[in-house]
């Protein structure tokens, strides 16, 4: 008899366990012949004999399909063949029943199994009788077929009885957890054996090292990569561990915090401390702790603001949220990721600057950027204003802050993860790479490799859902515009959309990065039937590499389970051959964040010549050495100036709590399919004949510069913003520098702006004030209704243009027209979200690219516009088409005899969190 078929007493499931299966633990009055699932001898289709996910029931997956079963009996009889299946439609089977022998006969017994049971899991097990047949002493096999869905089996019982057994009393479960026990018995030795050989090989790599330090803790449900902290922290309980390469052995080092959850962590330079983020309960923010690698001196070093309680009560959402508050972001300070510094301080992100996130109308999201702090927690200090989202700051080996920083200023809203540095007081914000490349969308927590200044290991990771992904290696002395200095680690997992993962097909690796093609607002989605849909939501996903060399790594890993699954990722050691190999797992959590405890040399405090009188002004000074550098094909000669824009954050206390002001992902509507970011000017400051420029800027704002010629014309734009500290003196070579050039001056001679003393930027001509707001109802509108609304308004729309200033829902008609007439190329950084973030040549965008202004410069009949009115004009042709001047007011025109609608805005307006009292009246 087969040594998986058991025989059981009818009303007995007393049974001893021994080497072979199962035996009798009395004599029964008659005998039962018990053939579980997992005895399955063959089958067609996709048939799981025990699928763990539905309770170890026998389960065929999608239609058409049969499995074969085989007994033997040994007393010519009677036998009902009885089934315990579950079924929660019906779903009704053909059985056939055949002796082995080639003389047997078949009995084929049609429509079977059609009542349900109410579902599809052992809870909903019933017991079915399929036939009675008269069976002859010998072999049989018994099938089941299907032309679409099987029920769930857990298995037959062949029977003299007529009667059916107890539901409640399932008699395959001994054989169940025998099996389980077994098969958890041989993976534990082999995992052992596994992770003893991965510790000796780490070892060899890192001799001077004894223990790992990592966090346990269930996988955040993320809905982006950005989001761990606002909707990805739902469950909690997490350790933070110390692994022994000798023994193998895990201690908790923060036994008081297990109810809580820690979410990064980092080492600091000594080796003797750790500095970690963690979040008590729901409803409460992240802060900064720290704790001794021996457990001892446990502290916590950041803690909410004293109107934290005021501030959630002030911003939260949970009111206006349509899907349930139960991922919902209450609006409290979050301080995570942190990273010692080499004074002793600690750098981290947080979410203390009170921003949106520009693309989410509902504003549930919110931004976090980079502060640092002293030893103590004391002097927190921001050191970036960006409008999204940074994250994971590492500290390099020259001791400067390595980051991830997203930002869209006239780039696709999901594509620009870039890698960034600066010192640790903000100064010398630098790219590293990334901000010219689609996918992947992240590059996301990365660290230095060890003795190599221009290598870094990052992951791949997709916007959507978590930051999970591919391990790259980057190269910075290559061109920085190109993937020609990215090497793949893991090319068995790709991101390539901005959702999900891709997987090579065939086993053939075609993983490579992507650089946006070289036109203008052309998606790259490989599918375009899909937006954003990748093809594979589980592993191979790897998280949080850290470099023992160049070619080999610690790192999270999830071989293949789905991305979110709670215990799916475990620690494992990698190499760019294909090795991977596990070095920890727990069966109840995932584990994260693998870092080799061993003091490294503490890096010197890098920074820059600073103006303390420009300082105590909150100004920066920026010496540009020739503007033509990098700016290909424009002749020498043709800029005449720069103009300094600034990208706003958009505050929390722009929050609107009324409806009909959101359009295109816009929480507060700034532009239609343009930009999503609100940008006002500066003023210009002028260029000399060499190419050169000496300037001041506002300091801690984002600020960008366009090039323009005599006319006040853009001839290139700076699709990036540069934070600048109060006080920096900055150089650059030029407008367009690449990686290879350093500022430096070039030539013997100082460079004519150097030669004087730094200009301030100054109006346009026409303007009041070269700090003010971008406005087209108050710049341009007016311009056109002196110019063009005679022949082009209602009445007299010539060529269907109508250029009156009538107000529309959200915006009014002359703008309308203009921007659906595509009066010039702009970015629109919802259309298409990725792909076109590629750098542009001269000429490519504002004035020069604008069928609007080439129309009025060819002569459009008598129109002649005097200088101030053509620079209003090419000025908004110049932001990308902007609107509104402000995110606070309200906007829908539902609203038009409300004190705040539409407010002409204030250049200091743009420039505070403080909404006008009228706002919410």
């Amino acid at each position: 008899m087969n040594p998986s078929l058991l025989k059981v007493p009818y009303f007995s499931v007393m049974f001893c366990l021994i080497s072979c299966g199962f035996l009798l633990a009395k004599e029964p009055e008659f005998s039962a012949i018990l053939v579980p699932s997992s005895a399955v001898k063959e089958f067609t289709g996709n048939y799981v004999a025990t699928a763990s996910d539905w309770d170890d029931l026998g389960v065929l997956h999608g239609a058409k399909g049969s499995a074969t079963w085989s007994f033997s009996v040994t007393t010519n009889g009677d036998y009902q063949i009885q089934v315990f299946y579950a079924s929660g439609e019906e779903r009704s089977c053909t059985l056939t029943l055949q002796k082995q022998e080639s003389s047997g006969e078949t009995v084929i017994k049609k429509d079977v199994l059609r009542e349900k049971t109410g579902g599809f899991k052992a809870a909903n097990l019933q017991w079915a009788t399929l036939g009675t047949f008269p069976l002859v002493t010998g072999e049989y096999t018994l099938t089941l077929q299907v032309e679409r869905c099987m029920p769930h089996i857990r298995g037959f019982r062949i029977t003299t009885d007529t009667s059916l057994p107890d539901a409640n009393n399932d008699p395959f479960l001994a054989e169940i957890n025998e099996r389980k026990q077994l098969a958890a018995q041989k993976e534990q030795e082999q995992y052992e054996k596994t992770t003893a050989a991965t510790r000796e090989k780490l070892q060899k790599l890192l001799p001077d090292v004894s223990e790992i330090v990592f966090i346990k803790r269930a996988t955040f449900q993320s809905s982006h990569y950005y989001t761990d902290f606002i909707d990805g922290s739902r469950f909690f309980g997490s350790e933070l561990c110390l692994l022994s390469l000798k023994e193998g052995s895990v201690k908790n080092l923060v036994t008081s915090l297990k109810d809580g959850i820690i979410g990064r962590c980092n080492l600091s330079f000594d080796g003797k401390k750790v500095i970690f983020d963690y979040k008590a309960q729901q409803g409460t923010g992240y802060r900064i702790w720290e704790v001794g690698i021996d457990g001892t001196g446990l502290r916590q070093l950041t803690f909410p603001p004293e109107d934290e309680e005021q501030r959630i009560q002030k911003y939260d959402m949970t009111s206006y949220h349509k899907h349930g508050a139960g991922a919902i972001y209450h609006h409290h300070t979050d301080d995570m990721h942190p990273a010692y510094l080499p004074d002793g301080g600690f750098v981290f992100a947080s979410t203390r600057c009170e921003h949106g996130i520009l693309c989410d109308a509902p504003d549930y999201l919110t931004a976090s950027v980079i502060y640092r702090a002293d030893k103590d927690g004391k002097n927190i200090e921001k050191l970036s204003d960006n409008s999204v989202s940074e994250s994971c700051p590492t500290v390099m080996e020259d001791g400067r802050i390595l980051y991830t920083r997203w930002e869209y200023v006239d780039n696709g809203s999901v594509t620009n993860k870039g890698l960034w540095t600066f010192n640790p007081d903000g100064t010398a914000s630098s790219e590293i790479y990334g901000t010219n490349i689609a996918f992947p969308s992240v590059f996301n927590t990365a660290r230095q490799i060890p003795g190599q200044p221009t290598k870094f290991v990052c992951i791949g990771a997709p916007h959507m859902p978590l930051g999970v992904g591919t391990v790259l290696v980057i190269d910075t002395l290559y061109n920085r515009r190109t993937v020609d200095g990215v090497r793949y680690v893991t090319p068995e997992v790709d991101q390539q959309y901005q959702w999900g993962w891709q997987k090579p097909t065939n086993g053939k690796f075609f993983t490579r990065l992507y650089e946006p093609p070289a036109v203008l607002n052309v998606s790259i989605q490989k599918d375009n039937s899909r937006d954003g849909g990748g093809n594979t939501d589980s592993g191979p996903l790897f998280m949080d590499p850290f470099p023992i060399t160049e070619h080999d790594f610690l790192v999270s890993y999830n071989p293949n389970k789905k991305w979110n699954t709670n215990n799916a990722y475990g620690i494992y050691y990698i190499n760019d051959s294909g090795v991977r190999k596990i070095l920890f797992r727990d069966k109840n959590m995932s584990a994260w964040n693998p870092i080799p405890v061993i003091a490294t040399k503490t890096p010197g405090m890098p920074g820059v010549a600073k103006d303390p009188v420009l300082a105590t002004k909150n100004l920066a000074r920026l010496i540009v050495v020739d503007v033509y550098a990098g700016m290909d094909g424009v002749q020498r000669g043709t800029i005449k100036y720069l103009r300094i824009n600034e990208h706003v954050p958009r505050p929390w206390s722009a929050r609107r709590r009324w409806d009909g002001d959101e359009f295109d992902q816009q929480h507060s509507v700034i532009s239609f399919n343009t930009h999503l970011g609100l940008k006002v000017q500066h003023g210009i400051v002028p260029v000399e004949s060499d190419g050169s420029a000496h300037f001041v800027v506002p300091a801690d704002k984002n600020i960008f510069i366009q090039a323009l010629d005599k006319n006040y014309r853009e001839v290139q734009r700076e699709r990036t913003f540069v934070n600048y500290r109060p006080g920096e003196i900055r150089s650059c070579v030029g407008c367009h520098e690449r990686a290879s050039e350093t500022p430096v001056f070039k030539t013997r001679a100082v460079p004519l702006a150097m030669q004087r003393k730094y200009d301030i930027p100054v109006a346009q001509p026409g303007e009041k004030s070269g700090s003010r707001p971008i406005s087209y109802f108050e710049d341009v509108q007016p311009v056109l209704d002196r110019h063009c609304v005679q022949c082009h308004c209602d009445e007299k729309a010539e060529g269907g243009i109508n250029l009156k200033g009538t107000l529309t829902p959200l915006f009014n008609q002359s703008y309308e027209t203009l921007m659906k007439w595509n009066s010039f190329p702009v970015i629109g950084e919802n259309h298409p979200k990725s792909g076109n973030n590629h750098y542009l040549p001269p000429y490519s965008l504002g004035s020069y690219a604008s069928r609007l202004v080439k129309l009025l410069d060819n002569g459009h009949y008598d129109v002649k516009m005097p200088q101030e009115d053509w620079i209003r004009v090419t000025t908004w042709v110049d932001s990308n088409g902007q609107y509104y001047g402000t995110y606070f007011g309200r906007k829908n025109l539902k609203y038009k005899d409300h004190p705040d609608f539409r407010p002409t805005p204030s250049f200091e307006e743009t420039q505070t969190a403080t909404p006008p009292t009228r706002q919410n009246k």
